[in-house]
């Protein structure tokens, strides 16, 4: 128990007959707990500085990204696919061939069916770019006519049409043509494609390896970098061959609602919506607006409705009846989650973090979680 003293002192009088001062003498570390903040606010300060560090090291990786996102863009590319063909790989190589034989054999597997559907791509769309601009020209007009029937003045109208056939022209002209007439465009391509089919052989020809000697580089129990490893591989894998099946599933369904419907290029509008369906949300939903704008353009309003819909039922009700099983438990995190962690992977880190945020989010979850369970559990006191 502190005990403090009080002193008086007994000083001549004041002239104004003021009573003597009373000066008290405390123990000296009973004034420790004045001034300190409260349990609360410190942890909350500590709590802060802790989220500023880890927003500086997001920030500071995502620069990192920017300046080397020549190199990271075909190796991350190259380590998805890596992911997914890895149990092909495997069990091929489990018969008379070798690893090599098999990584090599898969490669070039891959790399036959790339050309294939580069091939398509180029003559299925951009050989018609004319035809494709000259239907989205038409639409942009028919939706200048619908304004005016709607109550728009012509004037706001036509400066509406102007202004989004401008807009669709450029865009067109950048997607399409850029892309078939570029030098800088088709060189920054050409070393892309290059640097990701060399890192992807060496992926496919030594992960086991390159694996191992990740689980012990990373500064944790051999057993969790395994978890780590597992977990992160698994949702790759479940994940980039899920949205493989609903972009197959996407690309039929529209191609040939675009067939029966008479809408010119369904095998155009196929192959850009199957495309597409590798950006998470934005990709499918802006290959179905081009869609529509090319039914609009080709056949008419009634037409351009009905794709609509179509385009309607396969990005949402059929596409959210077939994500369970395309995805399985690859992801086990909700949809509202899903759009979240894409849309700031994206802010965060351009292209590759909308592609490599869910994927990543659900492993981190599944490891979280596998950690949670190897964990000990506190003995229970005895009755």
């Amino acid at each position: 128990m502190r005990h403090r003293r009080v002193i008086r002192q007994r000083p001549s009088p004041e002239p104004n007959g003021a009573p003597a001062a009373e000066f008290v003498e405390l123990a000296p570390d009973e004034l420790s707990g004045v001034f300190a903040a409260p349990t609360w606010l410190r942890d909350l300060g500590m709590m802060s500085w802790l989220l500023v560090g880890v927003a500086a090291l997001g920030v500071g990786v995502a620069a990192l990204l920017a300046l080397t996102n020549a190199i990271v863009a075909p190796v991350v590319t190259a380590a998805i696919v890596a992911a997914v063909l890895s149990p092909l790989v495997r069990r091929l190589s489990r018969g008379r061939l070798s690893r090599t034989a098999a990584a090599a054999l898969v490669f070039l597997g891959l790399v036959a069916l790339g050309v294939g559907f580069a091939v398509l791509m180029l003559g299925a769309v951009v050989s018609k770019s004319s035809e494709l601009e000259s239907a989205l020209t038409n639409a942009a007009a028919k939706l200048q006519s619908a304004l005016e029937d709607a109550g728009v003045s012509s004037g706001q109208a036509q400066q509406a049409n102007a202004g989004a056939s401008s807009s669709l022209s450029d865009a067109f002209h950048a997607l399409l043509q850029g892309v078939g007439t570029g030098v800088q465009v088709l060189g920054g391509l050409a070393i892309f494609v290059s640097f990701t089919a060399l890192s992807l052989f060496f992926l496919l020809k030594d992960g086991p390896q390159i694996r191992r000697w990740t689980e012990r580089h990373m500064g944790v129990p051999p057993d969790v970098g395994r978890i780590i490893t597992e977990r992160t591989l698994q949702a790759l894998r479940g994940y980039f061959t899920g949205v493989t099946a609903v972009a197959a599933f996407n690309a039929i369904v529209i191609g040939l609602g675009a067939l029966v419907l008479g809408v010119g290029h369904a095998g155009s509008i196929a192959l850009v919506n199957f495309a597409a369906a590798y950006v998470p949300y934005l990709g499918a939903w802006s290959a179905g607006a081009f869609t529509v704008l090319i039914a609009l353009g080709s056949q008419g309003t009634t037409t351009a409705l009905i794709m609509a819909v179509i385009v309607l039922l396969a990005n949402g009700i059929l596409q959210q009846m077939i994500q369970p099983i395309a995805f399985g438990a690859a992801l086990g995190i909700h949809p509202l989650a899903v759009l979240i962690v894409t849309i700031a992977g994206g802010s965060l880190f351009g292209m590759i973090g909308l592609v490599l945020a869910a994927p990543l989010t659900s492993a981190a979850t599944h490891i979280a979680a596998d950690l949670a369970r190897a964990r000990p559990k506190p003995a229970q006191p005895l009755p």
